[in-house]
C-alpha cells in the first residue's frame, strides 16, 4: 500500500509522509467542514418551508465537494480541498429562489442550469488556456476589490442572519432591538460572541483548536443556543426529518434538476430575459474565476507551489478540478463549487500532495449521513462562520493601491457597491465600468483592457435594460 501510495501521489518527491498527508486531510476537512450546514442554509435564505431544497442541496453539496476534491487529489495531486463557495451560494439564493418566492423550487432549478451553463464555460476556457488568459488580464485593482467586496457581502449577511443587524425603514439597517426580549437578543448576541470565538480559536496556540475554530463554535453556540432557549423558553422551529427524506428530495429535486431547470431558466420569467441569463452566467463565471485564482495563490504561495514567476504550478490542472466540480456540482444539486481558502489549515499542517486531499474527500462523504442532525444547528450559530471567511476575503482591500486614483476608485466603488446594493454582479459591474472611464479620460487606456471594457459594456446593457 506504501508503495501504490508513494507511486500515485509522488510523495517522497514531495518530501512528505503518508502520516503527514493524513493529519493535513483531517484538519483541512475540520477546517471547512461547517459549508456542509452552512451552505444549504445559504442557499435557502433561512426560509421557511424551504426543507425540500435544504435537503437537495445538502446531499448536492456534499457529493459535490467530495468529487472535485477526489479530481483535485488524481488530477493535480495537490492538498486543496473544494466545495460549493461561499458568497456565491447566498448570490444564487438572492438571483433565483428570493424572486420566486411563490414558486421557489423553478426558480432552485433555474439557478442550477445557470451554474452547470457557467461551469461548461468555464470547462471550456480551462482547456484551451482561455480562463488563464482572461484572468491574468483583467486589472489588478478590479481583481483583489472583487474578493474584498464578496467578504464584506457575506459578513453583511452572516450579521443579518443571527438578527445583530435588521432592516429599518429610516435609515435602511440599524442593530438588534435588544429590548423586544430573549428571542431577540440571545441569537444576536450568540452570532457576535460567535464570530469571536473563532477568531480567538483561529488564533490561540492550540494545534487542534486552531484547525478546528469554526466547526467548534458553531458546535458551543448551538448548545448555547438550547441551553438560552430552555432557560428563557423559545418557541423553537425545527422541523425533523429522516435521512430516507433527505435523499427522496435530493433525487427530486438536486439530482440532474439542472436539466429539467432548461424551461424555467428560458421562460422569461423566473430568470428573465435571455439578455439576464447571460450576464448572470458571467457573473458567476467570473466571481468563480477571481475567487479560485485568489485562493489557489494563496495556499499555492504557502506550500511552495509557485513557478519562476510566481504562478502556481499546475494552475491549469487546478482550475480544470475546479471547472468540472462546478458543472458536476450543478448536476447533483447545489451552486458554484470553488476551491477553498481553509485548505491552507491542512498546508500549513504540512499537508503537499492529492492523498491530503483524498482523505478531505472521504471525509466529506462520510457527513451524508448527519442531514437529520444538521438541521438542529441554529442559522445564529452558522451565521459567525461567515462573518469570518468575510474577514478573511475582505483582508483584499489592503492590495489595492490606494495612492493611484484609478485603482483606488475602481476598487472602493466594487466592493462597497456589492454591500450597499446587495449585489455581486452590481459591484463588480459598477466597478468595470469605473476603471475604463477613468483609463479613458486619464489616457491610462492600453491593449490589455479590453476584457474589462467588453464586461463595461455588459453592465451597461445590464443596468439599462434589465431590473434585478
Amino acid at each position: 500500500m506504501k508503495k501504490i501510495l508513494n507511486k500515485v501521489f509522488k510523495l517522497e518527491e514531495n518530501n512528505t509522509t503518508i502520516k503527514t498527508e493524513i493529519i493535513a486531510g483531517i484538519t483541512t476537512f475540520f477546517a471547512m467542514c461547517y459549508i456542509i450546514i452552512v451552505n444549504p442554509n445559504q442557499i435557502t435564505g433561512f426560509t421557511p418551508g424551504l426543507t425540500s431544497i435544504w435537503n437537495a442541496c445538502f446531499v448536492g453539496g456534499i457529493l459535490a465537494a467530495v468529487v472535485a476534491t477526489l479530481l483535485m487529489a488524481f488530477i493535480a495531486n495537490k492538498p486543496f480541498a473544494l466545495a460549493a463557495g461561499m458568497g456565491l451560494n447566498s448570490f444564487f439564493f438572492v438571483s433565483f429562489i428570493l424572486p420566486n418566492v411563490l414558486n421557489p423550487e423553478a426558480g432552485y432549478k433555474a439557478g442550477l442550469t445557470i451554474i452547470l451553463l457557467s461551469g461548461l464555460i468555464f470547462l471550456i476556457l480551462s482547456l484551451t488556456g482561455v480562463r488563464k488568459y482572461l484572468a491574468y488580464n483583467l486589472p489588478q485593482c478590479l481583481k483583489t476589490a472583487i474578493p474584498a467586496g464578496i467578504g464584506l457581502f457575506i459578513a453583511f449577511i452572516g450579521f443579518k442572519n443571527c438578527g445583530l443587524v435588521v432592516a429599518n425603514e429610516h435609515t435602511a439597517v440599524s442593530i438588534a432591538d435588544f429590548t423586544k426580549g430573549a428571542e431577540v437578543a440571545v441569537p444576536a448576541i450568540i452570532g457576535l460572541v460567535g464570530f469571536l470565538l473563532i477568531v480567538f480559536f483561529a488564533n490561540c496556540k492550540v494545534k487542534w483548536l486552531k484547525s478546528t475554530s469554526i466547526i467548534s463554535s458553531i458546535v458551543i453556540c448551538t448548545a448555547l443556543y438550547y441551553i438560552l432557549g430552555l432557560i428563557f423558553e423559545f418557541n423553537f422551529s425545527v422541523t425533523s426529518t429522516s435521512l430516507g427524506t433527505v435523499f427522496k428530495d435530493w433525487a427530486e429535486l438536486g439530482l440532474f434538476g439542472a436539466f429539467e431547470g432548461f424551461k424555467f431558466a428560458f421562460d422569461g420569467k423566473t430568470v428573465g430575459s435571455i439578455f439576464s441569463v447571460i450576464m448572470l452566467v458571467i457573473t458567476y463565471s467570473l466571481v468563480d474565476m477571481f475567487d479560485t485564482l485568489g485562493t489557489l495563490y494563496g495556499a499555492s504561495s504557502e506550500a511552495g507551489f509557485l513557478d519562476e514567476n510566481g504562478d502556481p504550478i499546475d494552475l491549469e490542472k487546478e482550475m480544470l478540478c475546479d471547472s468540472i466540480g462546478t458543472a458536476f456540482g450543478a448536476m447533483t444539486g447545489t451552486s458554484t463549487i470553488t476551491t477553498f481558502v481553509e485548505s491552507s489549515a491542512g498546508v500549513a499542517a504540512g499537508g503537499r500532495t492529492g492523498l491530503s486531499a483524498f482523505v478531505t474527500a472521504i471525509l466529506f462523504l462520510l457527513c451524508l449521513f448527519i442531514a437529520p442532525l444538521a438541521q438542529y444547528v441554529p442559522s445564529c450559530a452558522t451565521a459567525p462562520a461567515l462573518i469570518y471567511v468575510g474577514l478573511l476575503m475582505s483582508k483584499n482591500i489592503c492590495n489595492i493601491d490606494f495612492k493611484d486614483f484609478v485603482s483606488a476608485a475602481t476598487g472602493f466603488v466594487t466592493f462597497l457597491m456589492m454591500v450597499i446594493t446587495y449585489s455581486i454582479s452590481n459591484g463588480i459591474m459598477i466597478g468595470a465600468i469605473t476603471y475604463v472611464i477613468l483609463t479613458l479620460i486619464s489616457g491610462k487606456y492600453t491593449k490589455k483592457d479590453i476584457i474589462v471594457t467588453i464586461i463595461a459594456i455588459l453592465g451597461i446593457l445590464r443596468f439599462a435594460f434589465i431590473t434585478m
